[in-house]
């Protein structure tokens, strides 16, 4: 194998494997340790400059962080990265004067259709750099499906508020309450650029399925139901209620339910359980409220009588995988089964919906109803001055993919409005410093704890499904908080090897609590992996291989299952080893946007 080269930003990147796996690349460790030392102003602000609503997502991101988290590797549970998000949140300073301003005029004018978390971010980004930013939505808010999809139990509207004033303050001219019809006509108003973060607004619907027109005036889609129940036009619903559907919406609509009457509540799904597309967590807390999830069952009727929604009949499945990783759902022959109900919740799924975009206005789309794209960099549609972003880009995904979309888009938009080329992007900030206070001494907590996960505390269950606004986790307190946060093993202090200075003397091979370090003679990669002490099964994540050392051998280490304890430093009689502190900031419309020292 050639020798790593340690020059190229993206190697330790990968290596923090928490931010690697953020779609907005948000520097996890060091907010951790920020949060540990009681820092929290400045833990919030290291994760604004990169995911902008960090309230907002320490209560309800779907964490892609926390599967990747080292401790992961080590014990049962990752670090509980999204709850510590949270924390910065809850026990920052004021930190609206610590925040950017809107940047001198730069002459440009780009108009935002959608206030969601993506055209929010466009505006975030853009706005220091002097652009004039409309921002259009037919709600009375800025939020798009943060406020009209995500409960007030999970999400409180003070939390949104907050987050989204932060922005808005930045100059950003407003245009709600309104609903753009029309994309030929937004394009003769003299933008610059526009972009479109309107989100994924179609619900699924079953309208083939016996019953369905009998039974409308108690079937709702579920995402227009939640919005109906967060602009307070549905304060209630019947005593009996089925919510289909496997995913976090359909979770919600079952917990929501519970909250406005709803006594006996079932999620009933398709898949089986383990391929739900909910999160974990997010079942957990269905079941917590006493909703039990019935998996395998396909709709098979709305039964109706006498003109009235009475149950459903559904038809037993099991779920077949073959070798090709397709999964089949195979009937098992068994009776349809019927649940009685007074209402029914359609949670199957949301698809894009673009009727106010003429075909004239030369945007193209592909069969999925997804706009076509260039790129999942440039975010440019087939009209040049038109990009999209968010879930109206791909289709559903999730708040911290769409913050990571408005990041590329508003790189992209730049360029453009200053006849630029795309695909000449900006690199991202890294640094890389080097962390000894003395022989055996690092700047940061090396030793790893063994500290189990800690458990965030609940409201007490009967209050929280007597008011849909209160909020169902309470967050840590500082103390907690702390405990967790030193649960993190530091990813971004990297190991950095200088092979002029090796000795070979194996001391830190010896040394090593993982063996992660090996010195063998190099190999083609799959030859080497094997040849390690332990062998590195993880191709995933690469080998650190040095440059050939005096005896012709090289150094070799894992680094899936390294834990930066800095041990092999420490004991390097030649200084061959050193912990580097590598900072990795997202490339951006708008660099640096807050001081954290």
């Amino acid at each position: 194998m050639r020798a790593t080269d340690t020059t190229n930003p993206e190697y330790f990147h990968k290596v923090v494997d928490c931010q690697y796996a953020c779609p907005a690349h948000t520097p996890v460790p060091a907010y951790i340790r920020l949060i540990a030392q009681q820092r929290y102003t400045d833990a919030y602000l290291i994760n604004w400059e990169s995911n902008v609503f960090p309230g907002v997502l320490g209560r309800t991101c779907d964490r892609p962080c926390e599967p990747a988290c080292r401790r992961g590797r080590v014990e049962e549970e990752p670090v509980a990265i999204c709850r510590l998000k949270r924390v910065a949140a809850d026990f920052k300073d004021e930190v609206a004067g610590l925040l950017p301003k809107a940047g001198p005029p730069n002459g440009k004018k780009v108009a935002l259709i959608g206030a969601g978390p993506a055209s929010l971010t466009v505006a975030r980004d853009l706005a220091p750099l002097g652009y004039e930013l409309h921002l259009y939505d037919e709600q009375a808010k800025g939020g798009g499906f943060m406020r009209s999809q995500i409960p007030s139990f999970r999400l409180p509207e003070s939390v949104l508020d907050e987050e989204i004033g932060y922005i808005l303050d930045m100059g950003i001219t407003t245009v709600f309450n309104t609903y753009v019809d029309s994309m030929a006509d937004m394009l003769t108003k003299g933008y610059d650029a526009v972009f479109v973060g309107s989100g994924a607004p179609k619900g699924r619907d079953l309208p083939k399925l016996p019953g369905r027109k009998e039974a409308d005036a108690n079937i709702h889609i579920g995402i227009n139901w939640l919005a109906n129940v967060a602009f307070e036009h549905i304060k209630e619903i019947g005593k009996r209620v089925i919510v289909l559907g496997g995913g976090n919406t359909a979770m919600d609509c079952c917990r929501t339910s519970r909250r406005l009457g709803g006594e006996d509540v079932k999620v009933i799904v398709r898949s089986p359980f383990e391929d739900m597309k909910a999160s974990p967590w997010e079942k957990e807390d269905a079941m917590h409220e006493g909703i039990p999830i019935i998996d395998n069952h396909v709709p098979r009727e709305f039964v109706v009588e006498d003109g009235k929604l009475v149950g459903m009949t559904f038809g037993k499945v099991k779920a077949v995988y073959h070798r090709d990783g397709r999964r089949e759902l195979v009937p098992t022959g068994e009776e349809p089964e019927f649940f009685p109900c007074d209402d029914v919740l359609v949670a199957i799924g949301q698809e894009n919906a673009f009727p106010w975009i003429e075909k004239e206005t030369g945007i193209r789309f592909t069969s999925w109803g997804t706009p076509i794209i260039n790129d999942d960099e440039t975010f440019q549609s087939t009209r040049k001055e038109v990009f999209f972003g968010g879930d109206s880009a791909f289709g559903p995904s999730n708040i911290i993919t769409a913050v990571a979309h408005g990041h590329k888009a508003a790189v992209s938009i730049d360029l453009y409005c200053h006849g630029k080329d795309l695909s000449k992007r900006p690199p991202p900030d890294v640094t890389l410093v080097g962390q000894k206070m003395g022989i055996h001494e690092w700047s940061y907590d090396s030793i790893p704890i063994t500290d189990e996960r800690k458990i965030v505390p609940l409201e007490d269950l009967k209050k929280s499904l007597s008011d849909r606004m209160v909020e169902v986790e309470l967050g840590f307190d500082p103390e907690t908080a702390f405990i967790e946060a030193e649960r993190c093993l530091n990813c971004d202090a990297q190991t950095v090897f200088t092979d002029s200075n090796c000795i070979e003397c194996d001391a830190c091979a010896d040394i090593c609590p993982t063996s992660c370090i090996t010195f063998t003679q190099n190999a083609p990669e799959k030859e080497l992996r094997g040849k390690l002490m332990v062998p590195a099964e993880n191709a995933e994540q690469d080998l650190y291989v040095s440059g050939k050392l005096t005896t012709g051998r090289v150094m070799v280490k894992d680094e899936d299952v390294c834990l930066h304890c800095g041990l092999c430093a420490e004991r390097c009689p030649t200084a061959a080893w050193d912990m580097q502190m590598f900072f990795y900031n997202v490339a951006k419309a708008s660099p640096n946007l807050v001081d954290v020292k």
